[in-house]
This record gives structure tokens, C-alpha cells and sequence, in this order.
């Protein structure tokens, strides 16, 4: 076999991330800009927000082998048994034409007891495809949504060149870790990616497993993208860390949404709420993981007789972005809402309960990416062609 040719990867070749920040060994995508990255507050975030869900490397080329090193870094959990590997998928043409798992990399082992972490360094891995169609095409590789990944080296045994733009609208989605894609089967087996494919748009995910929690910066990411279409999911994230109550919750999406029209004055907007999480539905948080040697689950502190003093459950944030929406739509014929529970609620949960009690499984995201692209991109829905 021929030599195979090294391109440098750069932000020419990648989708769906808003920063590239240049390593020893490569380049690390982000999904925050530096600027934002500057202003959070933990190390969990720094982890998810350079986790690439949604992102992908994308370009044109008549090569029937390709391969990408990369360095992983895989969480674990102290005493748990192993988490399965995150994948790479491939398209060729916009289809899906393979999928591979990488080896080697760092392994972020967590203590859920305590929140310690702790990482264990690794080798770059590589992740082959081979026997791809010989003629001029569009690849595109969708890096693993649960993994951080610094892109070392790509090969290939023909040149590479950025593939053209095709002219799709861009769709810009903030999130928990639902729309992270947190339990999907593959990065583009998230439910976002899903209906972005269903709905023939770009995807931009500022899904943010843990952190959809109304902060300024994320909302300043939003108002800074250029997008032809953006929604924004809140409220799990706000309940089931308790960081707010009744009183503060309002004018934080207030202040969230008018951030994000400075940017997008007349954009399409969408606000969806939760989706059905009978964890939550009634009684407020904070939640605390429980492993009992097999499985991780989640349950709820808080206490349902609070909710009159303010404390935020599910169905009175459902009912607030109803309010507000509403209210912000008189003037903004742009703003548009939707009941979360239209995309995944009872009738699924029965069908597809949330095997952790918080997070959808594979078929989960398959339903919630099929009903979104129905709802919302399909004829008279907020994003329709």
C-alpha cells in the first residue's frame, strides 16, 4: 500500500466546535470560546465543554483509507465497573459508512463519594477506516460526544481538502446532558444530531452535560455564533442542582434570552422545556448519585412541601417558560415555545423508561430526535424550510 499522506488538522476541517486551541501534540476543539472559558467556575465543566458532541471533522477526498490519531481522555468511576469506549462514527456522502473506537488515552477516574478526581495518563490511539468508495467524496468523522479528544495526526492515502459548503442552515442547540447526548450509542445517535440530520441543518451542540444553568457566558457563546436558527432546553439542570429559586429563576431567562437577541434580534428561537423525568416532576433537588456495586442511578433530596416557598420542581419551570414565553412573544414573533414532554412524556417513558432514572437511553434519543425533526422542522413548526 502507498504511503499514506499526513494533513495537519486545523479549524478548516472541523464543524460544530467554536474554538481550536493549539496543543503540543495537535489541536483540542472547543465548544466554548476562550473567553467563556475563562469565566466558569469547575473542573467538570472545563471536561464537558471539551468533550466534542456534535463535533466533527469534515472534508472532501478520494481516499479509501483513512486514519486519525487522537488522545482520549475516558471518565471512570471509583469502583464502578468500566464505561464502554466512546466511538467514532463515519459518513461518506452524508450516510453513515462506518464505526470504530479508539485505544490508548487518559482515564479521568472519578470518586462520586467526594467528587475527587484524579487522571491517569495514556498513549495516543488511532482509528482506522478502510475500503471507502474510490472516487471524490465528503467524510465526515464524528468524534465521541463523551470523551475529551486532542486530534494528533490524519492520514490518508490520497490528498484532502475542506469540503464545500452545501448551503444548510446552521442550527444552534443549548442543553443539559441529555442533548450532550449522555447514553446515546454513538455521536450521531445523539438526539440533536439525529434531528439535525432529519431536518437537513448543521449542527453547532452547546449541549453541556450538568451546566444548562442560565450562565451569562454560555449565554454570550449563543449570541456570539453566527446561526440561522437556535433553541435553547432549560431546566433540568436549574432543578436538579437547586442553584436557584422561583424568585431568581424568571429573570435569569429573561436576561439569558435578551443576551442572545443582541446577537439575533430576528433569528428563529426556541425554548423547549424539560423533558418528562419523574425524578423531578414534582419534587425539587439537589440529586445525588447511588451506586449499588452494578449501577449508577439518581435520587432526589428535596422536599416537595418547599415548592410553596419557592423551591423549583420540573412542572413549575415548565409552567414559567410557558408564562415568559408568551408573554416575550407579543413582542417577538420570532420566540417560539415547546412542552418538552411533547417530545419524550409518558407514553414513552412506559416504552423507553430512563434507565439511570434521569437520562434517556438509545432509543430514548431516537425518539426524541424523531419528534423534535417532526415538531420543529417539519411543516409548520418553528424551524420549517
Amino acid at each position: 500500500m502507498a504511503d499514506l499522506i499526513t494533513t495537519p488538522v486545523d479549524a478548516a476541517l472541523l464543524r460544530g466546535a467554536l474554538d481550536v486551541e493549539r496543543t503540543p501534540r495537535g489541536v483540542l476543539p472547543h465548544r466554548l470560546p476562550a473567553r467563556a472559558r475563562a469565566q466558569f467556575p469547575d473542573a467538570y465543566l472545563a471536561t464537558v465543554e471539551t468533550q466534542p458532541s456534535g463535533v466533527r471533522l469534515v472534508f472532501r477526498t478520494r481516499a479509501t483509507v483513512v486514519e486519525l490519531d487522537a488522545l482520549r481522555t475516558k471518565n471512570a468511576y471509583q469502583g464502578a465497573p468500566p464505561r464502554p469506549d466512546g466511538v467514532y462514527d463515519l459518513l461518506v456522502d452524508g450516510r453513515p459508512a462506518g464505526r470504530a473506537a479508539s485505544n490508548g488515552g487518559n482515564v479521568l477516574l472519578v470518586d462520586l463519594a467526594t467528587g475527587a478526581a484524579q487522571t491517569l495518563p495514556g498513549p495516543v490511539g488511532t482509528v482506522r477506516f478502510d475500503g471507502l468508495p474510490d472516487r471524490v467524496k465528503d467524510v465526515e468523522i464524528w468524534l465521541p460526544y463523551n470523551e475529551v479528544t486532542e486530534l494528533v495526526a490524519l492520514r490518508t492515502d490520497a490528498p484532502v481538502e475542506p469540503a464545500p459548503d452545501h448551503g444548510r442552515r446552521v442550527w444552534l442547540h443549548h442543553g443539559s446532558s441529555i442533548s450532550h447526548g449522555s447514553d446515546a450509542a454513538s455521536p450521531t445517535a445523539i438526539w440533536p444530531a439525529l434531528a439535525a440530520s432529519l431536518g437537513g441543518v448543521e449542527l453547532v451542540n452547546l449541549g453541556l452535560g450538568g451546566n444548562a444553568l442560565l450562565d451569562p457566558f454560555t449565554a454570550r457563546a449563543l449570541r456570539d455564533t453566527p446561526a440561522d436558527l437556535i433553541s435553547v432546553k432549560i431546566g433540568i439542570n436549574i432543578v436538579n442542582t437547586d442553584v436557584m429559586r422561583l424568585r431568581a429563576f424568571g429573570p435569569a431567562v429573561h436576561g439569558f434570552l435578551d443576551t442572545i437577541r443582541e446577537g439575533h434580534p430576528t433569528t428563529p428561537l426556541l425554548v423547549v422545556s424539560p423533558v418528562l423525568c419523574p425524578l423531578q416532576e414534582d419534587t425539587p433537588g439537589p440529586i445525588t448519585p447511588e451506586f449499588d456495586g452494578q449501577k449508577l442511578s439518581f435520587r432526589a433530596l428535596g422536599d416537595p412541601a418547599e415548592v410553596a416557598a419557592g423551591r423549583l420542581t420540573l412542572n413549575v419551570i415548565r409552567r414559567e417558560l410557558a408564562r415568559i414565553t408568551a408573554e416575550r412573544a407579543a413582542d417577538d414573533p420570532h420566540l417560539h415555545h415547546l412542552d418538552g414532554r411533547a417530545l419524550y412524556g409518558e407514553a414513552d417513558f412506559a416504552e423507553f423508561p430512563l434507565p439511570d432514572g434521569l437520562h434517556p437511553d438509545p432509543a430514548g434519543h431516537r425518539r426524541i430526535g424523531e419528534r423534535f425533526a417532526g415538531l420543529v422542522f417539519g411543516s409548520g413548526g418553528p424551524f420549517a424550510g
